[in-house]
């Protein structure tokens, strides 16, 4: 599978529990941190549901 650089951009205060824990899921704590992941259906689905919160680049 390929792989996808998620970088937080935004804060999650102020946000809904969901998408704070979304946020967590992905690995990501604070703005400006990046993670690499494996581009699965569920990881796509999770960064959908937070894409006004987060970056996407194709590694």
């Amino acid at each position: 599978m390929a792989k996808i650089k998620i970088t937080q951009i935004k804060s999650v205060i102020d946000r809904s529990e969901r998408q704070k824990r979304t946020i967590q899921a992905l690995g990501l704590t604070k703005i400006n941190q990046s993670v690499e992941v494996e581009a699965t259906p569920a990881i796509i689905g999770m960064v959908k549901a937070v894409n006004h919160l987060v970056a996407i680049e194709k590694v």
